[in-house]
Formats: C-alpha cells, structure tokens, sequence
C-alpha cells in the first residue's frame, strides 16, 4: 500500500475564484446596493427573478443571497445579514451545494407538472436545520406552461418559511404571471475595462506573468461573461506555462493580428480587392477564422464610426497607441456612408460564413462585395452628375452619350442620373415640366376679373407667358393630321387616355395621386401618393395592355418623383396669374377696379384651335 500523499484534484479557475459574499461580484453595483438595503431593512422578498447572459453570475448570486440568508456567525446566534461568515455550517453547506434546505433544481432536466408539484409539496413543510428552505430554480424559461401554472398558487402566497430564487438567460421567454410575483434583477455584462482587472488580479494569486493584450483580448473575447473570461484565461495558463502573451492567445482564439485586421479593412475601403484577398489567405493560413475576421472587420468599422463622429473615442482606456494613431487616420480618410455601408455589408456576410459549406471561399466573395461597394458613388455625386448634365444641355455642351461607371460600382445610379440628362439633352420634358394632360390648352384656365377695356393687352401678356409651349400647340395642331402611333408617349397623354375611355376615378388618382418617377412607351413607375388605392399599378397596367395592344409594365417606386400633374397645374396657374399682373395695362385696369382679382388667364385664338370662344365670359367677382 503506498504511503505516497494524496494530490488534491485542480479545480478550474470559474469554481475556485466563485464570490462568496456580496463583496466579491464585480460589475453589479445596482443589484448588491438593492439587496443589500433590503436584508438589512428587513424587506426581503419572497421570490427572486435573476436574468442576464451566461456566465455573468446568476446562480453565485442565488447562492449569495441562500447564505445571507440562513447564515448564523461563527458562534451560531447570528441573524440575516449582508456578509455571510463563510464559516457557519449553513454557508459551508450551502457553498458545498449540499445544504438539506437550500434545493437547487435544473429546470431545463425537470420540466414536467410533477416535477413542480414535488416541489410544492416539499415547500409545505418547514426547514430541517435552516431559518429558510429556499428553492433556486436554474433555467427557469425550460419549465413547461403546465409546469409555470403548477407554481403559480405557491409563488403567489408561499409559506413564510420559503423563499423562491429563478435564474434564467431567457426572460422573454417566463410568463408574465411569473414575472409579476418576482422581484426582478438584471445582471448586466462586465465591462471589459472590469474583465481586465480582475482577471489581472487572478493571475497575480496563481503566479503567471500575463501580458496586458493578452488580458485584453480574452476581456474582449469573453463578451461580458465572467465565467467565460476565466475558462480562457485558464487555458491561456495552461498553453503557455508561466507567462501568456498576447500572440499566445490570439493564436489560440484562431484570431488574426489586429495590425493585419486595419491593413486588410485598409485595403477594402480603398477598393484594391486583390490584396485584401491576400491578406485574407495569410490569416487564414496563419490559423484565422474567417467568421472570426469579418467580426473584427465589424468591429473595426464601428470603432472608426465612433471615431469619426466622437474623436475622443480614441482616447479610451485600453486602446493601445498605434492603433489609436492609425485609427484617427482612418477616421479622418473615411466618410460615415463609406463606414455605415461597410458595416451593413459585412453584418449580412456574417450570416452567409455561418451557413456556407465553405467558409472562406463565402468570406472571399464578401470581401469582393465589400471593395466593390466601397467605391460606389454618393447619392451627392450623382446629384451633381444630373446638375452638369442640365447645364451642359442648356449651354449647348456636348456630353459623352454613355457615363463611364466609377470603379467597383455597377453603375446604375450613375446611368440613371445620366438618362436623366440626355432627356434635357434631346430637349424632352423631364417629369416635373410635364403638364397636366396635353398640351398646354388643357391646363387649368386661369380667370381674370374686370379686366374687359383691356382684354387684348392681357391675352398678348399670356401670348409672352406661354410662348415657349406655342411651338409644341402648333406641332399638336399639326400632328392631327397625321398617324399617331398607338399608346401615349406622355404621362399627361396616359391620364388623358383614362379620361377618353371614361376611367374617371383612375383620372383623379392619376393627376392627384401619382408622382411620376420614369416614363417611356411600356413601361411607368411611379411613386403612389398617401389617398392612392394599393392595386393602383396593377389597374393602371392591365388597362393600358387592353387599350393600347402591348405589354405595360406598371411599377411603385420609393423616390420622391416629380410633382403630381394637378401640383404642376396649380403651379402653371400661379405663373400665369404673376405674369399677367406684371403687365401695365393689367396693373392700370386693377387701379380703375379696386378690389378686381385675377381669377382666369385666357389663351389667345392663335395659340391653338383649343382656345376659348368670344362668347366666354370673364367671370369678374368683386
């Protein structure tokens, strides 16, 4: 028989460092103030709601709140109190998970009605040994709907003697009925700053040397979960022996060199997708994840936003110099489109890596996506594309009759803006100049009161008003007499061909309701108004294919459009009102008739075969 001592088994570094008493939680300052205060006012509460991510210290929590409650001192005649002993035999017990009255069941193995009523059963009678019998249920959101009503009748008026604890990570998912009866505590995620230290703290107690980027990254890595910071940094303890570095770690996350994380988001917002993609294979090949580098990528994106609109997020604690320096010259070269677009692309690539078979080959095709992008043109730029292309037209310039895309951009936004330009170009009307039905004849006729002694200088004023829409009457005049082809080649011909075919209401909505957005024979889109009916375009569409024999394509769009053909009209009004009041014999008439008011604008005879007969009257209201 050997006589050889036996060795204490280890005990990792999540179980060794558990907090004992309030003192020890770090990071929960709201929850230890509030329980605190209650226990030493007497105001205890018969059930406990514990929520918050995992690892963040729910069941320690429970298990804290069991020993201040049940604890006795030292010399056994202590009462409640907000420092456990840790001596007593109730909190030895309890922290050795095997006091007779501290019962700590796992909800998500005892989900059944009969496993709750075992429990309710049990609650009646008294506590063995303990001044509480308290049940810490863990998981509480696994407990079936049979088994939360179970609980109900003894949540709501328990014994005095029991006290009831859940903890759970999913508390969207508990009743409201369960809710109600709790009171509830959210346990918030540790700041990484707070990681840092007491993960420091626990290395200095083991005696391993560990750098401080090693302890940032597995601050970083453990995403606000205490216990899970310390299961990395026990087996960063374990890979390196007596010192963890940082390249340690990151090797042994499978993460990529944060240096090689800016070089390669670097070469995606400048749009040189051939390095990026060697970038990419050397972390790969150096034993980066590839989801794990579009995270940081995300990560990265966001901490250049942050610093491009609060400069003095680069100064915060942790940060190291040369990625504080770097990153201010990234934030000051990036625009937050370019960020925010980066951001969005890479979160749906995030999404694809998960459920791709290959993961680096779905990462590659995202880094593609993403240098593409990052050289697309601003809404601003294609603006200003639009307003050269109206100036070039209207001094005579000529333009290139196809815009040469901006590299890694498809070029749709660019060839619409230059469609749109080449319209002014070739001298067609663009949607906003489009009135309402054909012609200028058709508008809404302006009235004018008192102004008969000097009707002809009035109507020679609106000759001057409309001249430039005198040549397109006449060649209306002209055209008659000719073949038209089928179909409108307006939108204003379009609404007056539902007038023609008695579609009164489809008129209405066409001139009040629609905001043209593009136009060709075939083919509308549009943007629908507040008071448009929903089927609206499938309407539209499906009359023009029976009336005009061919396919129309009848679309909604989301841009703003041109005004709505009785907003252009109102507008045409208006303009025609201010040019006839300009006049002097105008002016003088109005002088002779105080209180005259130009309610109608009438065309003269020879601007077209549609203006108003002599026996019109002027309608003059005083």
């Amino acid at each position: 028989m050997s006589d050889a001592p036996e060795q204490t088994p280890y005990r990792v570094l999540a179980r060794k460092y558990r907090p004992g008493d309030f003192s020890g939680l770090i990071g929960q300052q709201a929850l230890v103030r509030t329980l605190t205060n209650a226990i030493s006012g007497g105001r205890i509460a018969h059930a406990f709601m514990l929520t918050g991510v995992r690892g963040i210290g729910k069941t320690t929590t429970a298990r804290i709140i069991a020993k201040a409650l049940n604890c006795v001192g030292p010399d056994g005649t202590g009462g409640e109190t907000v420092t456990p002993c840790g001596a007593c035999e109730h909190c030895v017990s309890i922290a050795e998970d095997r006091h007779v009255d501290v019962i700590e069941v796992d909800a998500a193995s005892h989900t059944g009605v009969d496993n709750i009523r075992d429990l309710t059963d049990g609650a009646r009678y008294r506590p063995v040994t303990a001044r509480y019998k308290i049940y810490i249920i863990d998981e509480v959101h696994m407990l079936s709907r049979g088994a939360f009503n179970a609980l109900l009748k003894t949540l709501e008026e328990p014994p005095e003697h029991v006290k009831f604890i859940f903890a759970t990570t999913e508390i969207r998912k508990v009743p409201v009925t369960v809710l109600s009866r709790c009171q509830r505590f959210d346990l918030r995620r540790v700041a990484a700053e707070g990681l840092v230290e007491h993960f420091r703290a626990i290395a200095g107690k083991e005696g391993v040397k560990v750098e401080d980027e090693a302890l940032a990254i597995i601050a970083r890595a453990a995403d606000g979960s205490v216990r899970d910071g310390l299961s990395l940094l026990d087996q960063a303890m374990a890979l390196a022996g007596d010192g963890v570095t940082g390249s340690q770690v990151r090797d042994m996350l499978g993460l990529a060199d944060r240096t090689q994380v800016f070089d390669l988001f670097e070469s995606l917002m400048a749009g040189d997708i051939a390095d990026a993609l060697d970038r990419l294979e050397t972390m790969y090949r150096d034993g980066a994840d590839p989801l794990v580098v579009l995270q940081d990528l995300m990560e990265l994106a966001y901490w250049l936003t942050r610093v491009t609109i609060v400069p003095e997020a680069a100064d915060a604690a942790g940060t190291p110099e040369a990625e504080r320096e770097r990153g201010r010259e990234m934030a000051a070269a990036l625009s937050i489109p370019a960020l925010t677009r980066a951001w969005q692309v890479l979160l749906k690539g995030l999404e694809e890596v998960q459920t791709a078979p290959a993961p680096l080959q779905a990462a590659e095709m995202v880094l593609v996506r993403l240098a593409y992008m990052a050289e697309l043109p601003s809404p601003a730029d294609l603006a200003r594309e639009l307003h050269e292309g109206k100036a070039s037209a209207e001094s005579g310039t000529a333009r290139p009759e196809k815009p040469t895309p901006r590299p890694g951009g498809n070029g749709e936004g660019t060839a619409r803006a230059a469609a749109a330009g080449a319209a002014v170009a070739e001298g067609r009307p663009e949607p906003s100049d489009l009135p309402l039905r054909d012609g200028p004849s058709a508008l809404l006729r302006v009235r004018e009161q008192a102004v008969e002694p000097h009707a002809e200088a009035a109507l020679a004023v609106r000759e001057q008003a409309v001249e430039p829409h005198a040549e397109e009457s006449a060649r209306a005049a002209v055209s008659k007499h000719e073949v038209a082809p089928p179909g409108p080649r307006s939108f204003a011909e379009l609404a007056a061909l539902f007038e023609q075919n008695r579609e009164a209401v489809l008129h209405t909505h066409l001139c009040r309701n629609v905001h043209l957005v593009r136009f060709e024979p075939g083919r509308l889109e549009f943007r629908p108004g507040e008071h448009a009916p929903r089927d609206l375009a499938n309407r539209i569409g499906a009359l023009l294919s029976d009336w005009t024999g061919q396919r129309w394509v009848v679309s909604v769009s989301q841009d703003e459009g041109a005004p709505t053909l009785a907003e252009q009209a109102e507008q045409a009004q208006t303009r025609e009102r201010e040019a006839a009041a300009g006049h002097p014999l105008v002016q003088a008439a109005q002088k002779a008739f105080p209180g005259a008011k130009i309610t109608r604008v009438r065309p003269s005879p020879r601007t077209g075969p549609d203006a108003p007969g002599e026996d019109e009257s002027n309608d003059a209201n005083d």
